[in-house]
This record gives C-alpha cells, structure tokens and sequence, in this order.
C-alpha cells in the first residue's frame, strides 16, 4: 500500500467587517495563527493552513483546499467572533472532525490599562482580540444541528501546558485514525476452535477502522521456509542470541527451525505488505505445516517489537487493539488473565507466543517447551514481563449490539514473582484493587484477551475513540 501521512488542516477564523474599523486588529489575530500553526507543526509537520477565514467565499475556498489536500481532521481556531455561516462551508463538504481551539491570548485582560484607555474605539478593538470565546456557542450550535463531528479545546495560546498537551493528543490519536486506516491485517490460519468470545465480523473491523485484511494460508509461510538459504538462519540464529537471553537448555537445532520460520515470516510480511497480524493453525496431519506453527514464536516476537504486532489465537480484534498500542508509542503485547494474588492485590496476567521485546522489564528470555499447552507441537517460547511502571490495557469488543467498543484501563507493573513457565507473565496492581477491577472489566464482556503497553494513554484512547465515533469505556474505579 503506498505510503501516507497523516494531513492536519488548520484554519484561524474572524470577521471581515472589523478591519477597517479597528487598525491593526487583524494583523494582530494573524500573528496569533501563525503561532497556533508553529506549534501544531512542532507536533506534526504537515499541515494545510487556509489562513484567517472571515468571509463566506473564503470558506468555500477553504473548504475545497481541504477535500484536495485530502485532511484527516481540522483545528478550528477562534481568533476573535465570527459568523456562523462563515466557518460551515469550510468543514460541512470535508467530512472529518473538527477540534475547536478556544484560545485566549492570555490568563485575562489587563483591565486597569483596558480601562484607561481613552479611545473607546481602541478598547472595542482590544476586546476584540480577546474574545475567542465568544462564537464558540453558535459554532458549536450550527454544527451540532448540521451534523458536524466537533471537539474542544478551550485554554490560552502561550503558557498552558495543559492545554496544549491536550492539542497533542489530538494529534496522536489521529496517527492512530490515519495509521489504522491504513494498515493491512494479515490473518493466518483460522479461530481456535470453540473459542467463541473471540470471533468477529471481518466486514465491521472495516466499517471501524477502514484498512485492508489479508486472508493467508499456513502452506504458503511452510513454502517460504524452503526458500531461505543455510547463510541467513545462521545469521537470524545469531540474532536471536544478540536480542533474547537464550537459556542454556535450548537446543541449536530449535534455535535454527525458529530462525527459519522467522525468515519465512519476514518474506510473507513483505509480500503482502502487512502492519499487524492473527495467526494460529493446528497443523495435524501435516507435517510441514506443524513444524512451521511450532516454530513460529520468536519469529513473531520481532514482529511485535519491529511495530508489526502479532497476536495468537486469531485474536483479530487483538490484533487492532495491538496495533493501537504499537500506534501509540506504547507497544502491544497480548495478553489476558494468568492468575490473581490476594495477598499483594495484583492481577497476573500473560500469555503463551510472542512477546513485544521492546517493553520487556530486562532481556526477554527464551526457553524451551516440551509441549504448548492446548496446542500441537512443541519448541521454543519466550519468557517476559512487561517494564515496571505505568501501563495501559486495551480491548476492543463486540457487542451484542453488533458495534465495537474500546475498554481501557491504566495500572502499573509492579515487581514480585511470575510464573517461570516459558510465556509473558507480568503483575498489575489497579487503582480499584485487583477484585474490583477484574469485576468491572469483564462485565462490559470482552473477550478474554487485551493488549498491554507502557505508560498511561488512557484519555489518547478516548480521543481515537471520539475521531472513529465508536464508544470507549475507561474502567477507572
């Protein structure tokens, strides 16, 4: 799929008729654009700026410029009052949120030399340029009665760190928008069998997302893996030594089978261009195919931490939830319930297959299995916990309704002892306790794997959430 980027459209909005009425006032909210548009460009580079729109022939113009540019959400900024009818036609043809910024030029008005000054004129003109408030209403009111997708922001242009931490955010979550819309999702293999919680309507993943899915069979990866030459598994073998703490017990002949599989992977990624992937397949009957499954684990953990994430299973609405993390900057790593601890109040949760390296507490490790449990075959897994700290769950469900929604939580990863037993395995304290929190996730009935990333990205969830207009709930108490 070619390469895209997220676009940013920016347009300043005022009143044609206070120009000749009060000097220097537009030029002044013209200076404050600029500003706005520096600041938005330090947190993404490209950006389609329509300029100070104060008339209705401007905003169609502006209006088109963004369908040609092809924008994927608009920044709204209110300089000073503006009509209604000149900010609708340049979002109502474009068809893509818009964040309206409320932005004061500063804390207040010094309103001792407001007061003082004796051109009334002047004081009308000064006013002017600080009440970006005062439209916010009857925007917010024609888009609402149009149909209008908008958000707000509402803070001061310089010296707000909040607020602009907020405009961030916006940001970010539209990569992720961009980044899904765009992403192709390979699914290999077929569901786990009876595993009904995690089934899904292939067609609703794109309603939400958009994006492409790649049905792939396990024979083409098994026939990849013949075409891999004696040099590159050594090579691959000797990256897996430099990347994984490969334990002592783990046989050369394993170490080249998963090297192989990796290699094979790497070929299959390429060809269909993927960005994220479901796989599991039993594999009975066939030997090749077995000898491919079983070998597929550390292959698919550089996947995971090369930002191409890998979920078991078939786990295909993990695989987004995965992706979204990754999208984030916080990786994604599946995962679901190992086990509670009452005493220390912590929630274990792991999971057998891939594991993301890059948010592995210390070196990941790499053992050998006599047997994966549930599963046919046998070989080598890895063996991580998440990094200590704040952390993020995310999952996307179904519901009964036919709808996704996102069910987020935020915890932190705190040391103690894990389950030595060959998968990811880490321990998560919640703000509500391990029996409240387990109580509240599984009522909203997801399946039962999540994603796990580093740091608290809660509300950049919530934001995605709003730009895809599906729900998101926040288990938080």
């Amino acid at each position: 799929m070619p390469a895209s980027v997220l676009k940013i459209g920016l347009m300043g909005i005022g009143l044609d008729a206070y120009w000749d009425q009060f000097e220097g006032l537009q030029q002044r909210l013209e200076g404050y654009l600029r500003v706005v548009e520096t600041r938005i460009r330090a947190i993404h580079p490209t950006v389609v700026n329509a300029g100070l729109v104060d008339h209705v022939d401007k905003a169609f113009a502006a209006g088109s410029r963004f369908r040609q540019e092809e924008v994927d959400l608009i920044f709204l900024y209110v300089t000073t009052y503006a009509l209604s009818a000149t900010v609708l036609p340049a979002v109502q043809r474009v068809k893509v949120p818009v964040i309206i910024l409320n932005l004061s030029p500063g804390p207040h008005i010094d309103y001792t030399a407001f007061n003082a000054m004796e051109d009334r004129t002047k004081m009308t003109g000064e006013w002017l340029a600080w009440c970006s408030a005062c439209p916010v209403p009857e925007i917010a009111n024609v888009f609402k009665r149009t149909g209008i997708q908008f958000y707000q922001v509402t803070g001061m242009l310089h010296q707000d760190d909040s607020c602009w931490n907020e405009i961030r955010e916006w940001v970010e979550a539209a990569k992720v928008a961009h980044t899904m819309a765009h992403n192709r999702l390979g699914c290999l293999g077929h569901y786990y069998s009876g595993m009904l919680d995690i089934y899904t309507d292939l067609t609703l993943q794109y309603a939400v997302f958009g994006g492409h899915i790649e049905l792939l069979e396990v024979d083409e990866l098994s026939a990849l893996r013949k075409n891999v030459s004696e040099k590159e598994i050594t090579e691959r073998a000797g990256l897996f030594r430099e990347l994984f703490d490969v334990q002592p017990d783990c046989q050369e002949t394993e170490l080249l089978r998963a090297a192989r599989t990796s290699l094979a992977l790497d070929k299959l990624v390429e060809k269909y261009e993927l960005g994220s992937m479901a796989y599991y397949y039993k594999g009975t009957g066939n030997a090749e195919n077995e000898d491919t499954m079983s070998s597929i684990i550390l292959g698919n953990s550089l996947l995971t931490t090369r930002g191409i994430p890998v979920a078991g299973e078939y786990e295909i609405k993990n695989a987004q939830a995965m992706k979204i993390m990754d999208s984030l900057g916080a990786g994604g790593s599946f995962t679901e319930y190992y086990a509670m601890d009452f005493d220390d109040d912590v929630v274990l949760m792991g999971h057998d297959g891939p594991g993301h390296l890059a948010i592995a507490e210390g070196k990941t490790k790499v053992r050998p299995l006599v047997v994966y449990h549930g599963k046919v075959g046998w070989g080598l897994s890895v063996e991580m916990s998440v990094k200590h700290g704040p952390v993020t769950l995310l999952s996307v469900a179904e519901t009964k309704e036919g709808k996704l929604l996102l069910l987020t939580a935020e915890a932190i990863s705190v040391p103690g002892p894990v389950l030595q037993i060959g998968n990811t395995n880490s321990r998560y304290r919640f703000p509500s306790g391990a029996r409240n929190f387990v109580n509240n996730w599984n009522a909203y009935g997801p399946a039962h794997h999540c994603a796990v990333g580093v740091g608290h990205v809660a509300s950049k969830i919530r934001k995605l959430g709003n730009l895809l207009n599906i729900e998101v709930i926040t288990i938080s108490g």
